[in-house]
């Protein structure tokens, strides 16, 4: 006779609903402060074979800072919100629910509707790329006006004439008595009007 041996632990594993992505509503401005918070509670409540990965979508912009000097700073794509990644039972609702700094899941309060991991992926990279190359905190169009805030012409006002957001430079149409004269500028250096 053979030896058989049983393989419970796989068949657990496999057995084990999958985690899905939720949307979970959060304080405005207070979103890392709910991610350490429900980090911190499933830890204590030995919960985290039910719990995956909490994200606060955030990317890293560039603007300008005081004194003309560049500064990149973060910008929440969804402010007031988080996701979690969790499998999605009673325990881990309350869980949840009973975390401070959290008001509760989007949508159906009992049964929230889940987040296609196609979204968050997508979302995940939008964070990624802005982290290796920070964006301009403002996108330009072609014949939108515009005022300069920085740099020799500051407190000009004039039109887009030429937008190059690779180089991140925008070329820009500014009166300067009474003709318009094409100006090269740093996104940086000009806001929408």
């Amino acid at each position: 006779m053979q030896n058989v041996e049983p393989m419970t632990e796989s068949v657990t594993e496999a057995s084990a609903p999958a985690k899905k992505w939720y949307i979970v509503h959060t304080y405005s401005g207070y979103e890392h402060k709910a991610k350490a918070a429900l980090e911190e509670r499933v830890r204590l409540l030995h919960v985290e074979s039910k719990f995956g990965e909490v994200l606060v979508p955030v990317e890293r912009v560039q603007e300008l800072g005081k004194g003309g000097q560049r500064k990149v700073s973060s910008r929440k794509f969804f402010p007031g919100y988080i996701f979690v990644n969790m499998v999605l039972d009673d325990e881990t609702w309350h869980v949840i629910k009973d975390t401070p700094k959290i008001t509760g899941f989007v949508g159906h309060s009992t049964n929230p509707p889940e987040v296609p991991e196609s979204e968050v992926r997508e979302i995940t990279q939008q964070m990624a790329e802005g982290a290796v190359r920070p964006k301009p905190k403002f996108q330009f169009e072609v014949g939108e006006a515009i005022k300069v805030i920085d740099g020799p012409f500051q407190d000009f006002n004039g039109t887009v004439e030429e937008v190059k957001p690779d180089k991140g430079k925008v070329r820009v149409l500014i009166s300067i008595f009474g003709r318009a004269t094409p100006v090269e500028l740093d996104f940086v250096q000009v806001e929408k009007a």
